[in-house]
This record gives structure tokens, sequence and C-alpha cells, in this order.
């Protein structure tokens, strides 16, 4: 799954350039920036949307995991046979759960600060399109788009890792499926 996120988010960025070089007249291929902004966007959003929502499934199932080993209960949801001395598997699972946390904290800030700032810029287009705000003022919030964007990819690049390690660790350590979460 971080492959496919990590494609993504390579793709998002590749539209937000081309975009941007059409918008700034270094390429020219048929359509104007407008055109392509409108599909861009749309499509950061979902790609951002689908980011955000690993992370957030990841930090649940540690969290989930760690629960049940903490209370003792419903153990057979995690083992076949539940072993007597539970506590190398709760030192453990409190380090997939500090992980995963930390990654959901470094990397859903930046995507909502990418998703609002490209919503303003979206729609501060629209507004320099029909004259009602200049020209620096879209290009000043697409430019805090893209700093945000640049800055929230290489967090998620990072953080992606750190999550599939630690789900691949807490699944071989318990057994679980690699299809199941």
């Amino acid at each position: 799954m971080a492959y496919l996120l990590r494609f993504l988010i390579v793709l998002m960025i590749s539209g937000i350039c081309l975009t941007t070089s059409v918008a700034l007249g270094w390429i020219d291929i048929g359509y104007s920036h407008i055109h392509l902004a409108i599909i861009t966007f749309l499509y950061t959003i979902f790609a951002q949307a689908f980011v955000m929502f690993y992370f957030i499934g990841v930090s649940r199932l540690m969290t989930n995991v760690y629960n049940v080993l903490s209370s003792e209960k419903n153990l057979s949801e995690l083992f076949d046979n539940p072993p007597e001395d539970l506590e190398p598997y709760k030192k453990k699972t409190v380090k997939f759960v500090q992980d995963s946390d930390r990654c959901k904290r470094q990397t859903i800030p930046w995507t909502m600060l990418m998703l609002i700032l490209g919503s303003i810029a979206f729609l501060l287009g629209g507004a320099h399109d029909t004259n009602l705000v200049s020209k620096v003022v879209h290009s000043g919030v697409v430019y805090g788009f893209m700093a945000a964007m640049f800055i929230g990819f290489f967090r998620q690049w990072y953080y992606l890792k750190i999550s599939h390690v630690s789900l691949r660790k807490v699944k071989t350590l318990f057994d679980i499926p690699d299809g199941q979460m």
C-alpha cells in the first residue's frame, strides 16, 4: 500500500508541476493551466485523502492491537494460542503505537495545509479570471501551496516507509494476513 501511495503522490507532484509549467508559459500542451488545474486539484484531493486515511488507519490498528494486549481480553483476535507472558508483545506494540502516532502527527497537518491552500489558490484563480483579485494574490497563494506540497511530499514519503515497516512488523508478530487491517 505504501508503494501505491508513493506512486499517487509522485503523480500529484507531476501534475502540479505540469500545471505550473503551463501557467508560467514554459511549455505548451494545448490546454490552458485552468483546465489542468481543475483535473490536477481534484486528483490532489483524492491522493491526499488516501494518504491521510492510510496514516489514520495504521495508527488505529496499532492502538487496537495495544488495547487488546493491555486488556488481555479477546486475545483470540491476535493469537491462535495466547501465550502466558504478554510483556514482550506489549513492549513491541508500544513502540509500534508511538511510531504510528508520530507518523500521523507529522503528515496530516501538511496534508490539511496542502488541501486548504490548494482550495484557496483554486478559488482565487477563479477570482483572478473574473478580475476580482490581482494575479499577485493568486500566484502568492499558489506558491505557498507548492511550498507546503513539497514539504508535505517529503514528509509523507519518509513516514510512509516508517509506517509500512511498522505495519509489516506487527503483522508478522501476530501472524495477521497481509490483506487484513
